[in-house]
């Protein structure tokens, strides 16, 4: 089943060349050429899609794994990936099929109807577009998202944001949580490291996705050492949260592990991975996660008023669970932010 697609948010140009209007980059692209992304290619004067329907890799993960801590804890996410990225990270830790294009040798056909079919024959409550950038994806994940959602099936987005506001806005009603990684808080790291000019895009989308739309949304930060570690840089992003998404948005800081283009540097030190936390923490952050870290207590989710254990986690995996069935500290009587209640999942491992 080898299909292209007509893409969708593009415009003929003079010339027979097209300009994609996706994402940011916003790539004007000459006949037989490719985007940044290498996977919007013009032909005949059209931009089509070259990875509708093909999936890279496909498995069931405890949703954690996203990570997503807030959003019914414990279930299962049915996790599926294609080719392509319109970033191009130095550290990526998914390279092989983000830097990828539909060439890529390990591709499996698959229609949306496959997608939520499989979702359901195991269990998993969620599906989870992942591992590479699920944007370039978009035609496939727009009508596999509207498809799961008739069915009763949670649409994950685990993404770096950088999408524009038109393409999110049809897309947003159909998505659940998202995880949006934010890869630091200075534009010179966004074109050193990920090659596009700036990380504006990615933060506009996280409030549009949470104040426009109600979805439940956590951030990601890498912490990677002489690139975004600084506490000043830290500080700013953690006041920005904040300020623009609310002190009750999870923000996971996970620990670098020399990957890709940076074998060069060392891992975080365990010692600039709390810095993070207690900053964040003293920006007014309620929920700072330390990930890449197994056992560190920035693992669990802590209430904010009585400061007891909630949620105790080791890696992906719940271990203890103190939230009420209507959403409250069992110790005080908190609030707390989550979305759903504990699935205690038997995950049936599969995966290719």
């Amino acid at each position: 089943m080898r299909v292209m697609r007509e893409a969708l948010y593009w415009e003929p140009l003079e010339g027979g060349k097209v300009r994609c209007k996706l994402c940011p980059l916003n790539c004007i692209i000459s006949e037989g050429k490719r985007g940044s992304c290498r996977i919007r290619k013009n032909i005949g004067g059209k931009l089509y899609t070259l990875n509708y329907g093909k999936v890279s890799a496909i498995g069931a993960d405890p949703v954690e794994k996203k990570p997503l801590f807030h959003f019914w804890p414990g279930s299962c996410a049915l996790s599926i990936s294609t080719v392509g990225c319109n970033m191009h990270c130095k550290h990526c830790q998914n390279w092989e099929i983000s830097q990828a294009d539909e060439t890529f040798p390990y591709l499996h056909d698959m229609t949306p109807e496959m997608v939520v079919e499989i979702t359901k024959r195991y269990g998993c409550e969620s599906i989870a577009y992942t591992y590479n950038e699920p944007v370039i994806w978009y035609e496939f994940v727009l009508d596999t998202a509207k498809l799961a959602k008739k069915e009763g099936i949670y649409n994950l987005l685990i993404t770096n944001g950088y999408i524009n506001e038109e393409p999110f806005r049809e897309l947003a009603p159909y998505i659940d949580a998202m995880n949006i990684d934010i890869k630091a808080f200075s534009d010179e790291f966004y074109m050193k490291i990920a090659s596009v000019p700036s990380g504006e895009p990615s933060r506009r989308t996280a409030v549009i996705a949470k104040k426009d739309f109600g979805i439940h949304v956590e951030l990601t930060y890498l912490i990677i050492p002489t690139l975004n570690d600084k506490e000043e840089e830290i500080r700013a992003f953690a006041r920005w949260v904040v300020n623009e998404l609310g002190d009750d948005t999870p923000v996971h800081f996970s620990r670098f592990f020399p990957h890709y283009k940076l074998l060069h540097l060392p891992p975080t030190p365990l010692e600039t991975m709390d810095m993070a936390y207690r900053v964040a923490k003293e920006e007014g952050l309620k929920f700072v996660y330390i990930g890449n870290v197994p056992g560190h207590p920035g693992e669990n989710t802590y209430c904010p008023r009585c400061g007891r254990p909630l949620i105790v986690r080791y890696g992906f995996e719940i271990t203890e669970y103190n939230i009420t069935e209507d959403g409250r500290c069992k110790y005080c009587g908190e609030k707390i932010p989550i979305v759903g209640t504990y699935k205690k999942k038997h995950y049936p491992g599969m995966w290719w």
